[in-house]
């Protein structure tokens, strides 16, 4: 039998009526959202939370204070997100940049189109990082791509999941034309649907999307 495409907007639907709000992004200001984007990557949040934490410990949860910081220190109190060596250099470099711009006040000004290419031309910041501060930090409409989003919607048939970033960026935000709320609780519940049904060993008989899903309907 074959699976009917089911749209953008009709998977939202069903995830939003199983999982409800998520309240995305954790983080107190604009800034500790731009630090957990950066620390994120490759880690569990519980991780990277124990990471701010001991910044904020430290009174160090200030871009000034980090980017001023001896390197091995800063990777010192970042250590339980992992890779911290590498991430307290992309840390110091994006407040570096942030620094340069005038902070936040001044960054909210500009396009957002501008604000992501500049935040992309941060050395050792990629596309997912970006998104998530252009999203989550500025509340700007664009649309974060991660490896449960490729997982879930190559299983649903909506793409191979082999896509570059950007060509599914542009399928989700052309297929959806939505605002950056809209966008901010659409990648929460894809995150957690990936986390609790969608896994890398899918729980089907659970799934809430099983009726809509090519793996599941293409299974003999």
């Amino acid at each position: 039998m074959k699976t009917p495409r089911v749209s953008l907007r009709a998977v939202y639907q069903r995830l939003h009526r199983r999982y409800g709000p998520q309240h995305w992004w954790p983080g107190v200001t604009a800034f500790e959202v731009m630090v957990g984007a950066v620390l994120t990557q490759n880690a569990a949040w519980a991780n990277v939370e124990r990471a701010i934490a001991n910044l904020a410990a430290a009174g160090s949860l200030d871009a000034g204070r980090i980017a001023g910081m001896p390197s091995a220190r800063l990777a010192e109190l970042i250590r339980p997100s992992g890779y911290f060596n590498v991430k307290a250099r992309r840390l110091q470099n994006l407040c570096r940049w942030y620094l340069e711009n005038g902070g936040i006040e001044s960054l909210s000004r500009l396009p957002t189109g501008v604000l992501r290419r500049e935040i992309l031309a941060v050395n050792g910041v990629g596309p997912e990082t970006a998104d998530d501060i252009v999203l989550y930090a500025f509340a700007r409409p664009v649309f974060v791509i991660d490896a449960y989003t490729r997982r879930v919607y190559s299983r649903l048939g909506l793409c191979r999941g082999d896509e570059s970033y950007e060509a599914l960026r542009h399928m989700f935000e052309h297929g959806l034309r939505g605002d950056a709320r809209l966008y901010n609780e659409y990648h929460a519940l894809i995150v957690r649907h990936a986390k609790v049904a969608c896994k890398v060993r899918p729980l089907c008989d659970s799934c809430c999307l099983a009726g809509v899903c090519a793996q599941v309907r293409n299974v003999p």
